[in-house]
């Protein structure tokens, strides 16, 4: 059962990060010298999806609260400078997103818009940081408790959570190509496949880094995963630039979505069955099964939860139903 629900939540933040992506990534290009209609149509694209994308988010921390409370514990103390900085990330994209609207002047949406990419660059920052400090193991001593945050700060975590912000950067790219009418759409591919090959250097550089890391080696049980899924993560984000050059929107923003759906799998897949791994004494290691609540409350859990997953799923594919087309109402080139 505890695999179950390990599962569960591993779908839960994987979906939130492949659509809270396109999110922050719609943010990061607000970034660009772009007039305050180009500005403003990216934001309209993004508005009937916003909102809704978030609850997978919710969804994974109640997973996380209610089925794993001991890693829950020591997952916030142990990695809480990086949860901080995404969950900050988090509060200014919607916030700026909400109140940018208000104010008449262009100079203070343009204030509202600087910290929509602050947001959004600390969510894509802090998320990737999280995912590149369970796979580097935490200081977690016999007691149970972790020891510090000091861990965050290395090479392979900084180039995981670059990594990140890169893939973000192209999701939010590829996810306006679908939206925008035509000529934006253009103008948004040519920006997404040049951002194609910095993200293929990012994800690149965090690969190297892991492998040289004595840390992320001596924590990965399954080093075979750590090299063929970034390869397979690789492989999504050329198939993503070829589909864009041919204009083939739905292609490419399916390779992107996978692109950052792997490395939630990569975490998952390479420490298993061991969630929390120690890098001060490896038999104090977290397991999955250690880490999760007792059976009859797993079981509780899951006549709560039964109705709940359908629920999101049918109105996340409502959602797209609803909004399948451009802005101009006009549909997309999908395939």
């Amino acid at each position: 059962m505890e695999l179950a629900w390990y599962a569960l939540l591993g779908l839960f933040f994987a979906t939130y990060l492949v659509l809270g992506g396109y999110d922050y990534g719609v943010g990061l290009l607000l970034a660009r010298r772009a007039g305050e209609e180009r500005r403003r149509a990216a934001l309209t694209a993004l508005g009937p999806f916003f909102l809704g994308n978030e609850v997978w988010l919710v969804a994974a921390a109640g997973t996380l609260l209610g089925a794993f409370p001991t890693l829950e514990g020591e997952l916030l103390s142990g990695l809480y400078p990086a949860v901080l900085g995404a969950v900050t990330g988090v509060v200014l994209v919607t916030a700026g997103v909400q109140l940018r609207s208000r104010p008449r002047s262009g100079s203070a949406r343009a204030g509202w818009d600087r910290v929509v990419t602050v947001g959004s660059v600390l969510a894509a920052l802090g998320w990737g940081a999280v995912l590149g400090g369970l796979l580097q193991g935490v200081p977690l001593r016999a007691d149970g408790h972790v020891d510090g945050v000091g861990h965050l700060f290395t090479p392979f975590v900084a180039a995981v959570g670059l990594a990140m912000l890169a893939l973000v950067a192209v999701q939010g790219a590829t996810f306006l190509t679908l939206r925008l009418p035509a000529a934006g759409a253009a103008s948004l591919a040519r920006v997404a496949r040049r951002l194609v090959p910095v993200a293929l250097a990012a994800v690149a550089a965090a690969t190297v880094l892991g492998l040289l890391s004595d840390r992320v080696r001596a924590a990965v049980a399954r080093p075979a995963v750590t090299v063929l899924l970034p390869l397979v993560l690789v492989s999504a984000l050329l198939v993503a630039r070829a589909a864009l050059g041919r204009g083939r929107s739905g292609v490419a923003f399916t390779a992107t979505s996978a692109a950052l759906a792997l490395p939630v799998l990569l975490v998952g897949a390479a420490l298993w069955p061991r969630v929390l791994v120690s890098t001060v004494d490896p038999a104090a290691s977290l397991t999955v099964a250690d880490g999760a609540a007792s059976g009859p409350t797993l079981s509780l859990l899951g006549w709560l939860v039964l109705p709940l997953v359908p629920a999101l799923l049918g109105f996340q594919a409502m959602c797209w139903w609803v909004f399948r087309g451009r802005t101009d109402g006009r549909a997309p080139v999908y395939w």
